[in-house]
């Protein structure tokens, strides 16, 4: 079952709170909720009810191949279009989907603070 925008960004929210030290808040501005391990960004929420996408960091080889697979799933907004991705409600964005992109994400994070700094 495809996730609807509001379901896309509350199952992308519970992801990146179950993860250990993580912290949340509105730096940029009241309409992105950003979600940080060790004050380095690997989600954003948007709380626009007209564009309902959340952004995450990815390897470039499959961001690409996510957004050859789904249509919903686009260049990151905000951010390096090179190293983040987008992805909107649609076809084929499920709550795994949305649970595995949020975790990669937060994995690359992690993977380049020091080892002192990791959670």
């Amino acid at each position: 079952m495809s996730a609807a925008g509001d379901r896309l960004q509350d199952t992308a929210r519970k992801a990146a709170l179950a993860l250990p030290g993580v912290s949340h808040g509105r730096p940029f501005t009241p309409g992105l909720d950003v979600y940080k391990a060790a004050d380095k960004v690997f989600l954003i929420v948007t709380d626009d009810p007209d564009e309902q996408i959340i952004t995450v960091k990815c390897e470039p080889e499959h961001a690409r191949a996510l957004e050859r697979g789904y249509a919903s799933i686009t260049p990151g907004r905000y951010l390096d279009k090179r190293h983040w991705i987008s992805l909107g409600p649609g076809r084929g964005i499920t709550k795994q989907l949305t649970d595995d992109v949020v975790e990669h994400s937060y994995d690359l994070v992690v993977d380049t603070l020091p080892k002192s700094e990791r959670p």
